[in-house]
């Protein structure tokens, strides 16, 4: 361990030990453990290193000396909330001594203004929960994901989530009004505003928005809400191909405006696997695909009749021979079904067996051509393969997930099946990592596909704000180019 430091040029703490010793002091038996259980493994069980122990601060205070304490020791940090990243993004590397830092206990919820539209909240609150507590006081947070029962809003602005409403109201870096951030030294920033106009210079709290804990902790956050939706109306549509759900995503959006709040597409393929392996999957069409759409429209104006809409512009679509099929939910068990139809294709291909998965994006308007054009060429590298496509479609982000041929391995071509999908998305102008981050998985990709002169930016920030590289080595940067004193 020691000599893979010194090729990094990194410094080792002089008693380990003494370290776990002192954190244990600092934090008491309730903020301290030297056994992190689960924690210490990503969700998908692919990443993880042996740590020092976790640490639970109840408070901002309680993180801050954490980290003075690491800053003093040459202790590397990582920052961990709901531990759902799926690039091992909140994980340990192996190669220094590391300390988990878990956001679980500060859980709190401290202010909801109805009148201002905001809610202040702690880093470790899960998103699910915020959702009910807004909703109590009709209001809404926005954002939407499949993993929203366990997913913590510090994690949540580290990866700058998107999830299926993104389109209309942004992705987490636009619910983000002020942050209150320890920094690697143990210096806590305070930016909690509660102000959507602040232009008294930089906008700090975009800078954390996305930096998966490389730059700074997030303790506190001020987010935006919504008037809560009063009235929704949720389609089911079937259609020819994927190129047709684009046209008839725009035709929607064209005719439907703000009013639209998710249109999701997903493949005959995604159903048929869910089919296979999920007990009583839904089926509400007659039609099967081979695409489908997931279309909802949501107002916070209970007058306005959004079903009545969405059937007149359903049944233009359909005279038109862009949609073979169609149902709309009447009630809320419905609506249910028909979003766990989108909700659960990973878990029916997760069943399936191994998988690759890719979390890219494609200019909307390209999305269609960009998405067969990669099926095209992971084939090429492995006939067979199966490509299972779904994702948001207004903003272009596709997790294209690919399961090995019929009763077949991927036979070691995991990584040219990969760059295949890459190369396909660089050529149209997307990106590599949409809505996931880039964690540890995808930072040796990022450093060959994206422009060096952002890549040079990001470790001229990262070298600003940590300079020892002790906060979440190894993610977003390379180590030891996010540690080097004598430029990239």
């Amino acid at each position: 361990m020691v000599a893979a430091s010194m090729r990094r040029g990194l410094s080792m703490p002089a008693d380990v030990p003494d370290l776990a010793a002192r954190l244990a002091a600092l934090l008491g038996p309730a903020g301290w453990s030297p056994d992190v259980g689960g924690a210490g493994r990503d969700w998908l069980n692919r990443w993880g290193a042996p740590v020092l122990g976790i640490a639970r601060p109840p408070d901002t205070e309680g993180v801050s000396a954490v980290l003075r304490l690491a800053s003093e020791a040459g202790l590397a940090v990582v920052a961990q909330g709901g531990n759902t990243s799926l690039n091992g993004g909140a994980v340990a590397m192996p190669g220094r001594p590391t300390v988990l830092l878990s956001l679980n206990r500060m859980n709190r919820i401290l202010h909801i203004d109805p009148t201002g539209q905001t809610a202040t909240v702690e880093a470790g609150v899960i998103l699910q929960d915020l959702h009910d507590a807004v909703a109590g006081q009709g209001m809404e947070f926005p954002l939407h994901l499949g993993s929203e029962g366990s997913a913590r809003i510090g994690g949540l602005i580290g990866t700058n989530a998107g999830g299926s409403h993104a389109a209309r109201h942004g992705m987490m870096e636009a619910r983000v009004l002020g942050l209150e951030v320890v920094l690697a030294d143990g210096t806590v920033w305070n930016g909690l505003r509660p102000l959507i106009k602040d232009n008294a210079g930089y906008q700090l709290r975009k800078l954390f928005c996305g930096s998966e804990g490389t730059l700074g902790i997030v303790t506190r956050a001020v987010l935006r809400l919504e008037p809560a939706s009063r009235v929704m109306a949720t389609a089911l549509l079937a259609t020819e191909d994927l190129a047709s759900s684009v046209r008839v995503g725009a035709a929607l959006r064209k005719t439907c405006g703000d009013l639209i709040t998710a249109l999701e597409f997903f493949p005959e393929e995604g159903v048929a696997l869910l089919e296979r392996h999920v007990p009583n999957t839904p089926r509400p069409l007659a039609t099967r695909g081979p695409a489908y759409l997931l279309v909802e429209l949501a107002s916070a104006v209970a007058e306005i009749p959004l079903g009545d809409i969405l059937e007149n512009r359903l049944a233009d679509l359909l005279e038109q021979g862009l949609v073979l099929d169609a149902t709309i939910a009447t009630n809320e068990a419905q609506r249910r079904s028909l979003w766990r139809l989108r909700e659960e294709i990973p878990e029916g291909q997760r069943r399936e067996g191994m998988q690759i998965k890719h979390d890219i994006a494609a200019p909307p308007a390209r999305l269609a051509e960009a998405v067969a054009e990669a099926i095209r060429a992971a084939q090429v590298v492995q006939p067979g393969v199966r490509a299972i496509p779904f994702g948001h479609l207004t903003d272009g982000n596709v997790h294209f997930n690919l399961s090995p041929p019929e009763n077949r391995g991927f036979e070691g071509q995991e990584w040219a099946l990969s760059a295949a999908v890459y190369d396909v998305i660089d050529r149209f102008g997307g990106s590599i990592a949409a809505e996931h981050g880039l964690g540890q998985a995808k930072v040796a990709l990022a450093e060959v596909r994206r422009p060096r002169a952002e890549r040079d930016l990001m470790r001229a920030i990262k070298r600003a704000l940590d300079p020892k590289g002790l906060l979440n080595p190894g993610k977003v940067l390379p180590e030891h180019e996010s540690t080097r004193k004598d430029g990239p």
